[in-house]
């Protein structure tokens, strides 16, 4: 069960803010640094974040599918 409250900004982040490849450190570094999410799904995040596959994380899809997220309907 995914327990993060802000899965639509979570991955809109994701797909128009980060940079790829990135690490796990530098996922883990820009979810603290931002303002706009609760620290609840900041620390469900650090959580559930996998240690990167080789290569570190290629694209935001990357990350979404390693999470288990989807875009939540309207």
């Amino acid at each position: 069960m995914i327990n993060l409250k802000n899965v639509k900004g979570t991955i809109e982040h994701f797909k128009t803010h980060q940079s790829y490849p990135a690490t796990r450190a530098e996922l883990l570094k820009e979810c603290d640094d931002l303002s706009d999410f609760s620290e609840e799904d900041k620390e469900w995040f650090k959580a559930h974040l996998p240690e990167e596959p080789e290569g570190g994380f290629k694209s935001a899809d990357d990350v979404v599918k390693l999470l288990g997220l989807e875009v939540p309907q309207e």
